[in-house]
């Protein structure tokens, strides 16, 4: 029987871009629970709180539990990566999910939730670095980035398709029947894409840049040969050798001083994506939202999911199209660029503005241009710069430490918001809502003088010749 692991039959000379494709859309579903099992508490967490009568610190837990299990799946990830592969870590991460899924949905008490809950967010942390670091591994160069990228629109589509999902459901019954049984349902629908997944997980092969580090290279050119031909694979496997040969693969080399610029970089690209202020838009957007849906009659969540998501897909789209002609520093200058106007503009709107209702439709736009322009370049490409500029050998380990720190930037921005944006604190008395978005804007700034000074430029470029750079500097 025909799999996705088995023999080449493209061309020898130019490989399959379907073999290619199929095997990254696969890789992909990773992503999808990714932000499918990162949204579902949205929609479930007032019932949640009902059911089990939750105060205000437990329900803050019941929700941001997950980060905690976040930041020990990103940990955990790269040393297993490393020395069992690529494709044992994706198994793991679906493994999560559905020990996840069937936990949170099955529980008598709101601790056994939480226990399951962070279990849930182990696997959010594998897949937030086995997924890209998969895809990176296994695409030819001039691929790469549109490929890697993809991921971005998984994660949004999971989100997206929580939702849809979770409103679907709740509409199934009156409150008494959401409080005791439907919030279950919400994250139960997580069992049938996590089962997929698993399964699919069958059909693809190894990371062929792995498998050369474990000295299976009859393997690994059979996968190359496929995925971008015969001259392909010789040149490529002899780079991948080449550059293995000056690798220990330890931490003690993550920490080097030949490779202590990339992870520096790598950290701060990771956290910067965070605190330049993608969930803002959450807290204060729910205020317009709801203004718009008082004034029009439309539901405000659903308008929130078509605008935001919308948005976000369209533009994350964009990236996937031009990331690997364009290249990935001008998408990530343009884009932090236009998030900070836009943050700058949302702060002086803020400040401003009397009445919210009337200046709803100005900080509608300021949100979907932010978004948009998160999405055309700090989402996607954030993740696929991440993917590339690390070695083979200490990948895992390196795309670990720098996701890690992404995850303490998510607690961390979660956690001051609502400190900066209360009503009795001196932030709201001098600034009326605004600061927030001003330290945004702050750090989109940063931003941009990190990318143009410090980046690299990676399109076009093998892993391998990425990684040649950083030890020539």
């Amino acid at each position: 029987m025909s799999t996705l692991t088995s023999p080449p039959r493209a061309s020898a000379d130019k490989g399959s871009a379907l073999y290619v494709t199929l095997v990254c859309f696969v890789a992909t579903l990773g992503g999808l629970l990714f932000g499918y099992d990162t949204g579902v508490i949205s929609g479930a967490i007032e019932p949640l709180t009902a059911k089990f009568g939750l105060n205000d610190f437990m329900k803050g837990w019941a929700s941001g539990c997950v980060l905690i299990g976040c930041a020990a799946g990103v940990l955990m990830v790269g040393p297993l990566s490393d020395r069992f592969g690529r494709k044992v870590a994706l198994f793991l991460s679906a493994a999560m999910f559905l020990v996840s899924a069937i936990g949170t949905a099955l529980p008598h008490d709101i601790w056994t939730f939480i226990v399951f809950r962070v279990l849930g967010g182990v696997g959010i942390g594998i897949a937030s670095i086995s997924t890209p670091m998969y895809i990176a591994e296994i695409t030819p160069a001039r691929i790469r980035g549109r490929m890697v990228a993809v991921n971005q629109i998984a994660i949004v589509g999971g989100i997206a398709a929580t939702s849809f999902i979770n409103y679907f459901i709740a509409g199934c019954g009156d409150q008494a029947w959401l409080i005791e049984s439907g919030w279950r349902w919400m994250f139960g629908t997580c069992v049938a894409p996590a089962v997929v997944f698993a399964a699919l997980l069958l059909a693809i092969p190894e990371s062929p840049r792995w498998l050369i580090e474990q000295h299976r290279d009859e393997t690994a050119l059979a996968i190359m040969r496929r995925v971008g031909g015969g001259a392909f694979a010789e040149t490529e496997s002899a780079s991948i050798r080449a550059a293995l040969a000056q690798e220990r693969g330890t931490w003690g080399e993550v920490f080097s001083r030949q490779l202590r610029r990339p992870l520096v970089i790598g950290i701060a690209l990771a956290v910067l994506q965070q605190v330049t202020g993608i969930n803002v838009f959450m807290y204060f957007g729910a205020t317009i939202f709801k203004t718009m849906s008082q004034s029009t009659g439309v539901d405000a969540g659903l308008l929130q999911q078509f605008i935001i998501n919308g948005a976000g897909v369209l533009f994350t789209l964009i990236a996937i199209a031009t990331v690997d002609q364009w290249g990935r520093k001008p998408l990530m200058l343009i884009g932090a660029a236009g998030m900070g106007v836009s943050l700058l503009a949302m702060g002086a709107l803020a400040q401003t503005m009397s009445d919210p209702a009337a200046s709803g439709g100005w900080m509608l736009l300021f949100i979907v241009l932010y978004i948009a322009c998160f999405g055309l370049s700090v989402g996607p490409v954030t993740w696929v710069i991440l993917a590339e500029i690390y070695p083979t050998a200490i990948r895992g380990r390196a795309l670990g430490l720098a996701t890690f720190f992404l995850w303490v930037a998510d607690y961390i921005i979660t956690q001051t918001f609502p400190l900066l944006d209360a009503k009795d604190s001196w932030f709201v008395r001098e600034f009326n809502h605004a600061f927030p978005f001003y330290v945004y804007a702050g750090f989109c700034v940063v931003l941009v003088l990190l990318v143009w000074r410090a980046v690299p430029e990676t399109k076009g470029q093998s892993l391998e010749e990425i990684e040649r750079s950083w030890r020539r500097n």
